[in-house]
């Protein structure tokens, strides 16, 4: 009975790892996971698509054009594949209620997520038009990239850009 005990267990090990790294995902808490590097559709002198990622929400991102945004999109990309949980979203262009609003603020987002397969998997978010941080789930396995891309915005007008303040995700490392 022990030696059946002992090579169950040891034909068990491999897997127990997997197992107890699930166990951790699902009930630990999730870590902030940092994107490796950047790029948008446009973005307008001095509002680059890295301050969306930067880690201050004093600093944002805004397309070249003025207008309603739509189309426009900003993306990035993970070292290591992560399962994300997730995501935080600073519209405009601060978490200060007086500078959020001078300029437009995306309204709907579509997110897509890539696997390292390069499986895709898309997501519409409505964001409310208030200052500060707005929380998403978001979940996506081993995500190498994500492209959040402006479906509507408020506040657009001649002049005024759709602007993105910062984005962090939230999940753990594959």
């Amino acid at each position: 009975m022990v030696v059946l005990l002992l090579v169950g267990i040891w034909f068990a090990l491999p897997h127990l790892s997997g197992l107890l790294g699930f166990a951790k995902e699902e009930t630990g808490a999730p870590e902030a996971v940092v994107p490796s590097a950047s790029l948008s559709s446009s973005a307008a002198s001095g509002h680059p698509a890295a301050a969306a990622f930067d880690g201050f929400n004093n600093r944002y991102w805004a397309p070249r054009e003025s207008g309603d945004g739509v189309g426009e999109y900003l993306e990035c990309a993970f070292q290591q594949p992560v399962r994300l949980l997730k995501m935080v979203v600073f519209s405009g262009t601060s978490a200060r209620k007086d500078e959020f609003l001078t300029q437009a603020r995306p309204a709907r987002i579509t997110v897509v997520l890539t696997s390292k397969d390069g499986e895709e998997t898309k997501r519409s978010i409505r964001l409310a038009d208030q200052a500060g941080q707005q929380t998403f789930d978001v979940r996506g396995s081993e995500t190498v990239g994500v492209r959040l891309t402006v479906e509507s915005a408020y506040g657009a007008d001649k002049g005024r850009r759709v602007a993105v303040a910062e984005v962090e995700f939230f999940g753990h490392e594959s």
